[in-house]
């Protein structure tokens, strides 16, 4: 594969917009698929994204166009940085126009609802025969942007990409680790955001630090059983994609996660709280998914069918605390399901 040239990226939410901040500082040609016209003309105009990424100044460089088809025309590599529940719709959209050998590069974090899909398996289904792979790990968009280090993971199965990528996108400011576990960076990067909900909850009840220590590392032994029956090596789980970016995700309030789940801690109620918000709480969706991959699989995730009880069965809060507080005692361990 020669070397990536130019990067579409599809979606221009927070995420999608700070990596094509990283795009062009790494000299790459940038075009960048935005869904709403206004914010579209915003980059345009004043060379910034008001609505997802405000007060980050873009290059006047990064270029936008409204459709899919037309950002990955010429492509070289294609960022998908929509939302999980989104990524089919978008994918079926660009299926036609796909350029030949770019590879789709999944960004967000989450699992299809609907199917219970990884959202590698929606790739496969939607584009046969493109090659899939997987950025995740802890990397705050606001941080990236603005050029503050972070580091994450690049999973791809195909050694060629494997190298190629890291190599047009990475920089001292972003580092880029790279392995071939694809399912494990999916699964944390998916499961870290219920976790990062239950985290928020904990903390907006005021029951304290030594709870939520608990439950980050309690909520990584879940991660981990539900990885290992996927066939995802345990390794995958402990470096950035999964255990770099729970413990992020669950200890900021800037994580549109945690602080969703801290307001529901202090009273609010989700309904109130996702109309009122302009970016995706993907741990909402996820948590369901997730609750049902698991009890398929016969895999023992207490933590995150509590948070899906709550978010999406109607489960009183404070009842579903003490139901986890009163489990039995137990070995410490994470073999078995």
């Amino acid at each position: 594969m020669a070397a990536i040239g130019r990067i579409a990226i599809l979606g221009a939410g927070a995420w999608g917009t700070a990596l094509a901040v990283v795009a062009r500082r790494a000299g790459r040609d940038v075009v960048l698929q935005v869904r709403e016209a206004e914010v579209a003309a915003a980059i345009a105009r004043d060379h910034e994204n008001p609505v997802f990424l405000p007060g980050v100044p873009l290059d006047p460089e990064i270029r936008t166009t409204l459709t899919p088809r037309e950002a990955i025309a010429g492509a070289e590599a294609v960022l998908l940085a929509v939302p999980a529940q989104h990524l089919r719709a978008v994918l079926a959209q660009a299926r036609a126009a796909w350029p030949v050998g770019a590879a789709a590069i999944i960004c967000a974090k989450g699992i299809e609802q609907r199917s219970g899909a990884l959202l590698s398996t929606v790739v496969a289904e939607e584009l046969p025969g493109v090659p899939a792979a997987v950025l995740s790990g802890p990397s705050f968009a606001i941080e990236v942007a603005r050029g503050l280090p972070a580091a994450v993971t690049f999973a791809c199965a195909d050694s060629v990409i494997r190298e190629a990528l890291p190599a047009a996108l990475g920089g001292p400011e972003f580092r880029i680790y790279s392995t071939d576990d694809v399912v494990g960076a999916e699964l944390g990067g998916a499961v870290k955001n219920v976790l990062a909900i239950a985290c928020g909850i904990v903390a907006g009840r005021g029951m304290g630090d030594n709870a939520r220590a608990a439950l980050i590392t309690r909520g990584l032994a879940e991660m981990a059983r539900l990885a290992r029956v996927h066939g995802a090596r345990p390794e995958t789980l402990m470096g950035l994609s999964g255990l770099g970016d729970l413990v992020l995700t669950c200890s900021a309030p800037q994580s549109r996660n945690f602080s969703f789940g801290f307001a529901l801690g202090e009273g609010a109620q989700a309904a109130d709280l996702l109309a009122e918000r302009t970016s995706v709480v993907e741990g909402v969706a996820t948590a369901s998914a997730v609750a049902r991959l698991a009890g398929a699989a016969g895999v023992d995730m207490p933590i995150v069918a509590a948070v899906d009880a709550v978010l999406n069965l109607g489960a009183d809060l404070d009842a579903t605390i003490r139901a986890l507080l009163a489990r039995p005692f137990r070995a410490e361990g994470w073999a078995g399901r």
